[in-house]
């Protein structure tokens, strides 16, 4: 009835603990979960941990190998579609969400009252550079993306059927998989909980890639540097014809003498880099539209292992 859903890439050193707060949840849903791990081109022994203890366990599981890195969200695309349960819950393999959560969200969606439960942070036992860079990201996030995104961010959540099969007919390619929890609507609950201290590794969420998912969930959700390219264009428009009648005004009457070299230069450097920002707006957006023409798979699967569930003990 249940499918957990965790994506794996440098999680070497929660692998064990992890399996242990699967089993737990597993008794506690009364053995009718299933969980689907998606070893997203992780370079330690993340697969061979789980290849090796999985057989054992309580809890009917998938161990999925993509063929590389292909990004979290793609990840959890390929587990959300190999998975067969009613209801469906995302888990980061870190265990910085409280696993607890993921029981809240199958219980909230077994009421039918609603169809995506998402977690939202209030608090997060992060360091003070992480916890600065994040609350920047979201706030832009909800200034410029979507308006209804929690302050805190949203990394794990909850679904049934009916929107599992909604979201992954949307196949676009350089997407925000969060951003699309918010746009398809549909019934949705926010729960909010403290993020936990990292007791395992280190964070493989980088600036660069924050600032690539914030580029990808721009150009994919708004038009909005389109429309401030735009105004730019009307307000130089707006600025350079009154002063070119005064310029060319003042050289038939005779007032201008000196030739203006610095103005010249400075004008020329400014639209100049205005159309080269333009430039790169407008390509970013014929770039996406172009890989999207391709339709490539958002990811490949290179194995996929599948382990029966084993009695369950008291």
């Amino acid at each position: 009835m249940f499918s957990l859903i965790i994506p794996v890439y440098k999680n070497e050193k929660s692998i064990p603990e992890l399996v242990k707060v699967v089993d737990s949840l597993n008794r506690q849903l009364d053995g009718k979960m299933e969980v689907v791990f998606v070893v997203d081109g992780s370079p330690d022994r993340s697969a061979e941990l789980l290849q090796s203890l999985l057989p054992s366990q309580n809890f009917a599981s998938q161990l999925i190998l993509l063929s590389r890195n292909f990004g979290s969200f793609s990840a959890i695309r390929v587990g959300l579609q190999k998975a067969s349960g009613e209801y469906f819950a995302v888990m980061a393999a870190d265990l910085q969400e409280p696993p607890e959560l993921v029981l809240q969200f199958f219980e909230i969606m077994r009421g039918d009252e609603f169809d995506v439960v998402v977690g939202t942070r209030e608090g997060r036992a992060d360091p003070l550079r992480n916890r600065l860079s994040a609350n920047l990201f979201w706030s832009i996030y909800r200034k410029f993306v979507v308006s209804q995104m929690p302050a805190g961010g949203v990394d794990v959540f909850g679904c049934n059927r009916a929107f599992r099969d909604c979201l992954l007919s949307c196949e676009e390619s350089n997407t925000s998989l969060i951003a699309l929890l918010f746009w398809l609507g549909f019934r949705r609950k926010e729960i909010s909980y403290s993020r936990r201290e990292r007791s395992h590794g280190v964070s493989a969420w980088t600036l660069s890639k924050k600032i690539n998912y914030l580029m990808d969930s721009i150009f994919a959700f708004t038009d909005l540097p389109i429309k401030l390219l735009l105004a730019l264009g009307v307000a130089g428009l707006a600025v350079s014809i009154p002063l070119g009648l005064v310029v060319l005004f003042a050289r038939i009457s005779g007032f201008l003498h000196v030739p203006g070299y610095a103005t010249t230069v400075l004008i020329v450097l400014f639209f100049g880099g205005a159309n080269t920002l333009g430039l790169g707006l407008v390509g970013s957006y014929a770039w996406r539209a172009y890989e999207n023409t391709k339709r490539r798979p958002l990811a490949i699967v290179l194995r996929d292992l599948k382990f029966p569930a084993g009695p369950l003990q008291k």
